[in-house]
């Protein structure tokens, strides 16, 4: 239990620090792919670094390989969709990863979907959906549509790497942060993108903390976290990114994301004590 609940905590610094995300891409004048390919440049030095540090072996397998390509795509849909949209619909959209968790895990894994899953998985999805519904404007199909691809491929990283022991899991978000930087490659050369205090500043806040830092604790919290509860602790990072936005613009949270904040953590506690002490319950009666 101690190690459970050391992997919540890293969760829920890992999603703080994911919700920086929005405010940096949005300051950022640079092409979508050169801000994905020159982020994951510098998140994968910083996880490089940790490995080395560590001593993990790198290991390049069909599995991590697999993991890789869905993490590239979530990096790259989602500034692709910061950029196309504003940052709340990105952020929403993208967290309809829960359900595609579900299904994947139906479908590929052969698990059966407990009614506390689903419960917590509606709740979560019905807290998020309220918390911006005063945020949530229309048009921007592209950018919406992106967003929901990058909740799916979010699934998809979330169940690959739970399926993974140790080393695996960081050679996977490796691969995944070597991928995006390549795809955005050219996109660098072909742009140049303008290097001032304060881009470069954005640049590197993205890489060492928001993508670097973090993915290296959601790795070690995803051995003792579920897909499915790394997904849905995941969730504070839409909580807390109007809180950024509060700090720095001062705007303030209505009526209807107060009452989705606490529909949102109410939903992840309660899944967290009761739904694990069902699945246990279960395990103990097979």
């Amino acid at each position: 239990m101690k190690k459970e609940n050391k992997a919540i905590i890293e969760m829920l610094i890992c999603a703080a620090l994911w919700s920086t995300g929005g405010i940096f891409i949005k300051l950022l004048p640079w092409n979508g792919f050169a801000v994905a390919g020159l982020r994951s440049l510098i998140a994968g030095a910083t996880m490089g670094l940790y490995m080395l540090f560590k001593k993990y072996r790198f290991v390049l397998s069909r599995r991590t390989f697999l993991s890789g390509v869905f993490t590239a795509c979530v990096y790259t849909c989602f500034v692709l969709a910061n950029k196309l949209t504003t940052a709340a619909n990105a952020i929403v959209l993208q967290f309809t990863s829960p359900v595609f968790i579900v299904i994947f895990s139906a479908l590929f894994f052969h698990k059966k979907i407990r009614r506390p899953d689903l419960a917590a998985v509606l709740f979560t999805l019905l807290g998020v959906a309220l918390f911006f519904f005063d945020q949530l404007k229309p048009g921007y199909i592209l950018g919406n549509c992106v967003a929901i691809v990058a909740g799916m491929f979010m699934a998809g990283m979330f169940v690959t790497v739970g399926e993974m022991q140790g080393e695996e899991r960081f050679s996977a978000i490796f691969i995944g942060q070597l991928l995006t930087f390549l795809v955005g490659l050219p996109f660098v050369i072909a742009t140049k993108p303008e290097l001032t205090a304060q881009t470069l500043g954005c640049i590197l806040a993205l890489g060492v903390f928001q993508l670097g830092i973090s993915y290296i604790l959601y790795v070690k919290a995803s051995v003792y976290c579920p897909p499915l509860a790394c997904c849905l602790l995941g969730a504070v990072e839409p909580l807390l990114n109007p809180v950024w936005v509060f700090l720095f613009d001062g705007e303030r949270p209505g009526l209807f994301a107060l009452i989705g904040s606490v529909i949102v953590i109410v939903s992840v506690t309660l899944w967290c004590i009761f739904g694990k002490e069902k699945a246990a319950a279960g395990e103990e009666h097979a």
